[in-house]
């Protein structure tokens, strides 16, 4: 398999089927590879193209990518760093508990936001974002090691079904790379 062919999605894809192909796909790339760097690359990649293949409102996605755990952040002021995505340029840090990537990163819990504006302390990189998904990433003892973060440019452009499959893959991503 060209890796280039991981991220080409049929034109009739379901989302499901779209989140199903993402899976499947970074389950194959992480194989004998557990760089972190490398395999949030990619899955940013997976995900940027199979919201494109998608009708709205998923293709509106503006932004996906990760937000890592500082290793330069103090252990009693915990803090997110970029780390790769697909997107218009990003907010570098984000203090735990600060906007939607710093709640979900402080109460380990997915955040689904419907609309940010009603989201109080909402942080906006990108001023077309209206709507947010944000997903932890725990591994055992580490606690949060990173977070997915998927903007998308028109309200309500999240639903259960993206944070099942978003949580799938958080737990995937997990397991699959060694964190430092």
């Amino acid at each position: 398999m060209v890796h280039a062919d991981a991220s080409t999605f049929a034109a009739d894809v379901t989302k499901a089927e779209a989140y199903e192909q993402v899976l499947l796909q970074a389950e194959g790339l992480f194989y004998e590879q557990r760089n972190w760097v490398c395999n949030l690359s990619n899955t940013a990649a997976l995900l940027w193209y199979a919201y494109k293949s998608l009708p709205a409102p998923s293709n509106q996605v503006n932004w996906a990518g990760f937000y890592t755990l500082n290793p330069l952040s103090l252990p009693s002021r915990p803090q997110l760093i970029l780390g790769p995505f697909q997107g218009k340029v990003a907010c570098q840090t984000i203090a735990f508990g600060r906007g939607v990537c710093g709640v979900a990163a402080k109460t380990q819990k997915t955040q689904l936001v419907p609309d940010v504006d009603a989201f109080p302390g909402h942080i906006a990189c990108d001023g077309a974002s209206r709507s947010e998904i944000v997903v932890p990433i725990v591994v055992g003892d580490k606690g949060v090691v990173a977070i997915i973060d998927v903007d998308c440019a028109v309200p309500d452009g999240f639903d259960d079904l993206d944070r099942v499959w978003l949580e799938k893959l958080a737990e995937l991503v997990g397991k699959s790379c060694d964190w430092p």
